[in-house]
């Protein structure tokens, strides 16, 4: 049975803090990949002739460590090919740690036990930011004996905490700056004012200017006691009421309805009939005389039966809250797929002040 949630807010916005709702221009995290040798697997690493970029990067690797290993049939299954991924936090300094996680590229049936050589995590302009080793923890499990497995969580991916050592930092002196922009999370024109006015009584001056519903332009004030970081620490503590557009979110797969608070409905009547189709097969077996020269056959039967219910015309009556709007709809009795389809025909009909998307 489809599964209906439908998320009341209060009649009044709930205040926020300005470094909730909005992020700073250029404090933000990078993602880091490599690609890298797990070892130590007790027979669950990959099979070399299936992954044969395993093969290669095991023949490199014993190379560099002075093992000649070309054209020798190696059999080994506990090495596994992996993909390492990070991110990389803002302002994060040479020789700090961060998390990695290890993710299974070939045919390797777990990862648990095993041990991340030493990885080099580049960036998107190709250069070397960290450096990952360590050994795995895995959240999942894999066992197998000659008639069945048993498999729990996804055993080809773990994590190693503060695996990969930071080697290189990314060059931004946001201190030195004269003016940053503000990001809007949930872009909106009303949000982005509120945000503005609200910094400009603080300071008593022009320091904030919205560019658009997603951008509050910043500006270091003269005289200021401080650098941009101090007038930031001292705007993200203001709390504002942001504004939301009336929206309606759809999810015809598991028939799940949100509607946002200000979600209003004009003056509709309503009628909702339901049509139901049962067919029933009940094929017959028929035998023939037993002295005739006569074949079984089966006759075919089959059962139609049609329902229909059908609800008297009801009135939906122009709501102030989304409270009301949720009785009115609900009172008609009505299913969450039929809800689906009865506000998509309100919204065709004109009388729906809100938007509908469906996702």
């Amino acid at each position: 049975m489809a599964i209906m949630a439908i998320a009341l807010l209060a009649a009044e916005a709930n205040a926020a803090r300005i470094k909730d709702i909005v992020t700073i221009e250029g404090v933000r995290e990078n993602q880091l990949v490599g690609y890298g040798l797990v070892v130590g697997l007790n027979g669950t690493g990959d099979g070399l002739n299936n992954a044969p970029f395993t093969r290669q990067s095991l023949v490199a690797m014993l190379e560099r460590m002075g093992v000649n290993t070309r054209g020798t049939n190696m059999r080994t299954a506990n090495v596994a090919a992996v993909m390492v991924t990070a991110n990389l936090p803002a302002f994060a300094t040479q020789g700090s740690r961060l998390d990695v996680a290890v993710s299974a590229l070939g045919d390797a049936k777990s990862l648990q036990g095993g041990t991340l050589l030493v990885t080099p995590l580049m960036g998107a302009d190709g250069e070397v930011y960290a450096i990952a080793q360590g050994p795995i923890a895995i959240n999942g499990f894999q066992a197998e004996g000659d008639g069945a497995t048993i498999v729990s969580g996804v055993p080809t991916t773990g994590r190693i905490s503060d695996g990969a050592l930071i080697e290189r930092e990314v060059d931004f002196d946001l201190g030195a700056r004269r003016a940053v922009r503000l990001a809007l999370r949930n872009p909106d024109f009303t949000t982005a004012r509120r945000i503005a006015l609200a910094i400009n009584n603080l300071i008593g001056m022009p320091t904030a200017v919205p560019l658009d519903n997603a951008t509050v332009n910043l500006t270091l004030p003269r005289g200021f006691n401080g650098n941009i970081v101090d007038l930031i620490t001292d705007i993200e503590q203001l709390v504002i009421t942001p504004d939301l557009p009336a929206k309606i979110v759809i999810d015809e797969n598991s028939g799940i309805v949100v509607m946002g608070r200000d979600v209003r409905v004009s003056t509709v009547a309503i009628a909702q009939s339901n049509l139901t189709v049962t067919i029933t097969e009940d094929p017959q077996v028929e035998q023939p005389n037993p002295l005739a020269n006569g074949q079984t056959v089966v006759v075919p039967r089959t059962e139609i039966q049609v329902d229909q219910v059908d609800s008297n015309l009801a009135t939906l009556n122009e709501t102030v809250t989304l409270q009301e709007l949720v009785d009115g709809l609900n009172s008609l009795g009505i299913s969450p797929r039929d809800l689906i389809s009865i506000l998509q025909a309100i919204k065709a009909a004109g009388a729906l002040q809100a938007e509908i998307e469906v996702i």
